[in-house]
């Protein structure tokens, strides 16, 4: 995100704040991926309350102690109480300090977006609904994503994204940067509706016919190598373009990173629900013990580090876009503002 470098009369904490909630925010996606992993989701029939106890009350032992799925489901459900309370405290640190009234419309929209997070999950419980728990899974990583976007908000790269660039540097990279950024826009679409479609194919009815199953698997393959395509070309445009600033050039090296690891991650996750394709001879009897074993811990972690990756690629590439973007606007508007020096500027450099 970047060192924050503020000036002495305004408030840290908005900073901090935002921070806390990204840093909580990923693992409540993680353990929310676990809980449909592990079908974990209706082990607490009752909601806000677990098991007729307060959320907040209900005894350490039997949570700790109890089992499995009680303790993932009702994990999840403080996890988002930590959230909605870290959204709460960041909307009124805000709030209390004058100087950072730019953000006050971007943190209720944060603390809306929690609170109505946290309803949709209920409502999955209380009316233990497939749907539901389709739109709770794919909302989650949306609010990830803007989290990510409003902590990067109190940066002091937010303010001022030109500050490690120099004339020339900006001469060299202002022609190609506007084609960077819509592909970064459009490989962020991309991830988000790949997520829905794995989503989709996560959540499928059990009575779902089977060519419908067989669809969505398709598209899913089909949309993975088409984004693994989109990231690669990303990093190399970013990767050429030497005079871009560490802070743009950095994650798209990780989201290149991330895409492969993701791929790998879908394979696996394959080969441990339905096993190996076409019946790989010995690869597959040599791997039985780990593949189609329904709820193994193998699985399990497998299934959810596929979901939890695919959640860090929405959050990354938004993050990407977003910093292009501001780049793209600052030196839209320094030219505008400015042409006369800029130019005098560059041609002392030369």
């Amino acid at each position: 995100m970047g060192t924050p470098s503020l000036p002495a009369s305004e408030s840290c904490w908005p900073r901090r704040f935002s921070l806390l909630m990204v840093s909580l925010t990923f693992p409540l996606i993680w353990v929310g991926g676990l809980v449909t992993t592990t079908q974990s989701g209706m082990a607490v029939p009752d909601y806000p309350t677990t098991f007729g106890y307060n959320m907040f009350l209900y005894p350490l032992s039997w949570w700790w102690s109890g089992p499995w799925d009680v303790f993932v489901e009702h994990g999840h459900r403080l996890l988002g109480i930590a959230v909605g309370l870290v959204s709460i405290m960041l909307t009124i640190a805000v709030y209390k300090s004058p100087a950072w009234s730019r953000l006050r419309k971007a943190v209720v929209i944060a603390l809306v977006a929690v609170t109505l997070q946290g309803l949709l999950g209920g409502l999955r419980v209380e009316l233990n609904a497939r749907l539901l728990a389709m739109l709770h899974g794919c909302t989650g990583p949306a609010f990830f994503a803007f989290a990510i976007v409003l902590a990067m908000w109190t940066s002091e790269r937010w303010r001022d994204p030109l500050h490690e660039m120099t004339a020339k540097a900006i001469r060299d990279v202002e022609p190609q940067l506007s084609r960077i950024k819509r592909l970064a826009i459009l490989t962020s679409i991309l991830v988000y509706c790949q997520l829905v479609l794995g989503a989709t194919v996560r959540h499928m009815p059990v009575m779902a016919k089977p060519q419908t199953m067989k669809t969505f698997v398709f598209f899913h393959i089909l949309v993975a190598f088409v984004l693994a395509g989109h990231i690669a070309m990303l990093w190399l445009r970013t990767h050429r373009q030497r005079a871009l600033p560490m802070w743009i050039r950095r994650p798209a090296r990780w989201l290149a990173g991330l895409v492969l690891l993701q791929l790998v991650m879908g394979i696996t996750t394959w080969v441990t629900k339905w096993n190996w394709p076409m019946g790989i001879g010995d690869l597959s009897r040599s791997t039985a013990d780990f593949t189609v074993v329904q709820a193994s811990m193998s699985q399990s972690n497998v299934v959810t580090a596929h979901v939890a990756i695919g959640s860090l690629l929405v959050g990354i590439s938004v993050l990407l876009s977003t910093r292009l973007w501001r780049l793209s606007d600052e030196m839209s508007r320094g030219s505008q503002e400015t042409p006369a020096d800029l130019k005098v500027t560059l041609q002392s450099d030369e």
